[in-house]
């Protein structure tokens, strides 16, 4: 009786291997590359291992993960138990007949500290998907009191994502305030250790700390005085450009913040397209408030026809200077705006619509009132009519439209338009058009990647001799040429 039991209980630790057996198997060889990337200090081995577990993530369960924690740490210690106890349990025999087959597997092993970490990392990976937020919260704060014990520089890739999770975990549940001491001295600590890849990390963490909760002087302060460093990582880039683009919309530097945005655009990877969506809503709205009128190919992007929709509908009421319209718009695309955070910033853009319309009517009428002003730019006011006076004056003042203003008759006087081939202004066009292609030109320049020690890499004697002795027959050949000319 007692065989048939041991049979059974057997065939289904046997059942359950098999069923998990490419995932676990996947982990395991993950463990072995992270192991053999700490024992040679091969940072290139733990990034390789950090792409093949993103690979498998989706697929990973609670009894898999139980199994492969205790291939990896070392059995009975208290980071196993603990890592352990963050898993959804599932049934007690079920349980029982994991841990006894996978400590027979692990009898005597050791684990590394990138191991470690990494074991957290994918416990943590795992909590988020399953959205058990809390429990995230709580294994992301342990992983980090556990990575600030070890001081392996080797560690600082795993460490990178770490800190992104860490943060993830706690904007989840509405607490991202609470951690930014400890990013801050995180960040201090990656400084001091010469993590640049740590430092672009939490410098990212902390900008989108602060432009969470709208800092954004608090935001510009850390910028400025954050230590300049190499892109090491293109998406780290793309994330910083992306932030310093918001931080200069906000504090009207849309010229620079134009330039930010289009970047992390176009750097993003194609798969990143929430990234993207982003990336690209900002820039429409800062080259709107810069009076530009973004291209048709902008808004259809494949993927991103719907999400942008909005955006070309309140540029389309811009360029038709119809505040009527722009008004609508608004409202109709309120909740959406207000999800972007952009609802600010489209406020703005009212005055960038009354000035379209008011160029439009001063190209079309050479002599028009200002009561018929404030009716086709549709001013709804207690006195209309002294708006459009005070606007038609700030627009001639500012050079927006070329007019006079006859306050006596209650008009506006257009004058005629002037040939713009004449002005400076098309030198001015070609001048930026060419330092933009001249800064995309150093920047492939600045981004090209050579093979490792391929300055090392010297002929051999042989190889040497032939070459002379092909550029001495060369040499002599021109010269019986050079000898038949004369």
């Amino acid at each position: 009786m007692t065989q048939d039991v041991d049979m059974t209980v057997a065939d289904h630790s046997n059942s359950l291997s098999s069923t998990d057996s490419p995932t676990l198997k996947h982990l395991k060889e993950i463990a072995s590359l992270l192991e053999t990337g700490s024992l040679n200090k091969e940072t290139r081995r733990i990034s390789r291992a950090i792409r093949l577990t993103f690979a498998v993530r989706l697929k990973l369960t609670a009894r898999v993960l139980s199994l492969f924690l205790e291939h990896a740490l070392v059995p009975g210690s208290d980071v196993l138990a603990k890592l352990t106890a963050y898993l959804p349990k599932g049934g007690e025999h079920e349980m029982e007949v994991d841990t006894a087959t996978s400590s027979v597997q692990t009898s005597g092993k050791s684990s590394s500290p990138e191991l470690d970490i990494f074991c957290h990392l994918i416990v943590l990976l795992f909590l988020i998907d399953q959205k058990m937020y809390k429990e995230a919260k709580i294994c992301a704060s342990a992983s980090i009191a556990r990575l600030k014990s070890s001081k392996r520089r080797v560690a600082d890739v795993l460490a990178s994502k770490l800190y992104s999770y860490y943060s993830l975990s706690y904007e989840l549940t509405g607490d991202l305030a609470e951690i930014r001491g400890e990013l801050l001295a995180l960040h201090r600590l990656a400084t001091l250790h010469h993590d640049e890849l740590g430092q672009e990390t939490l410098l990212n963490l902390l900008l989108r700390n602060y432009l969470h909760y709208n800092l954004y002087d608090q935001a510009e302060k850390l910028r400025s005085k954050a230590p300049s460093f190499g892109a090491h990582s293109n998406q780290q880039h793309c994330r910083y450009l992306f932030y310093v683009g918001k931080i200069q919309t906000i504090q009207l530097e849309y010229t620079d913040a134009k330039e930010s945005l289009l970047q992390a655009a176009r750097k993003a990877p194609v798969s990143a397209r929430g990234f993207r969506i982003q990336c690209n809503k900002w820039a429409v709205l800062v080259r709107l408030l810069l009076g530009e009128i973004p291209e048709r190919t902008i808004f259809m992007q494949k993927g991103m026809e719907k999400e942008l929709r909005p955006y070309f509908e309140l540029t389309n009421a811009v360029r038709i200077g119809d505040l009527g319209l722009f008004r609508g718009v608004t409202e109709k695309f309120s909740s959406t705006f207000d999800k972007d955070r952009t609802h600010n910033l489209i406020v703005r853009l009212r005055h960038n619509v009354i000035r379209t319309g008011l160029r439009n009517i001063s190209i079309s009428y050479s002599r028009i009132s200002l009561a018929d002003v404030a009716k086709k730019l549709r001013l709804e006011s207690p006195n209309p009519v002294a708006d459009a006076e005070s606007i038609v004056a700030k627009a001639i003042r500012d050079g927006a439209i070329e007019a006079a203003l006859d306050r006596a008759n209650g008009c506006m006087l257009s004058k005629e338009t002037g040939d713009i081939y004449s002005t400076t202004e098309p030198q001015s066009a070609f001048d930026s058009r060419i330092a933009f292609c001249l800064n995309m030109h150093n920047e492939a320049v600045r981004a090209l990647r050579y093979p490792p020690n391929s300055h090392k890499d010297k002929e051999s004697a042989d190889k040497r001799r032939e070459r002379q002795q092909q550029e001495q027959e060369l040499a002599q050949h021109i010269a019986e040429e050079e000898d038949d000319d004369f």
